[in-house]
């Protein structure tokens, strides 16, 4: 069988089942948020830019770059493909402080606050966040495979991860 190497941009979101594998790279201050069925062996990698879709133009709005609305979307890609939405397990990487500011300017605190958005959002949807690479001040690369469940992550100027 030939994998596939489906690739998810910034702000975007991708599907993908076995035996294709889903990347993303360029997640600096972004989240690669992978979200999976196990047994079904599919996944979706959202590429989550912000935390909250408040903050956007309601003309313009992509919900695939905020967390509340990547991660509904997400649910529903996963239940349209057959998955048990009951039985849904997550794994992240990046949320990385890319810039120094003073530790007053919460509104630069753009990584951690991705990652608490999306732990909010995870548990509003009753999904089990498995593991997880967050934080640093490095950008990383995600892949992940549904038929093993396992992420790769290569982070800059690191040794390469299986979570």
């Amino acid at each position: 069988m030939n994998k596939k190497v489906i690739k998810v941009g910034i702000a975007e979101l991708g599907l993908a089942a076995a035996p294709d594998i889903i990347r993303t790279s360029g997640l600096g201050s972004c989240v690669g948020l992978i979200i999976y069925d196990e047994l079904k062996e599919t996944a979706v990698l959202a590429h989550i830019m912000l935390p909250d879709s408040s903050l956007s133009r309601a003309d313009v709005m992509n919900p695939y770059k905020y967390a509340d609305t990547a991660i509904a979307e997400a649910v529903y890609q996963l239940a349209k493909a057959g998955c048990d939405t009951k039985q849904l397990k997550a794994k992240m990487a990046g949320g990385a402080q890319m810039f120094r500011f003073q530790p007053s300017s919460d509104l630069m605190r753009i990584g951690p606050r991705n990652v608490e958005a999306i732990l909010e959002q995870l548990k509003k949807h009753d999904i089990h966040l498995v593991s997880s690479d967050i934080g640093g001040s490095s950008g990383r690369t995600v892949e992940f495979d549904p038929s093993t469940s396992l992420l790769f992550i290569k982070t800059v100027n690191q040794e390469l991860k299986y979570l």
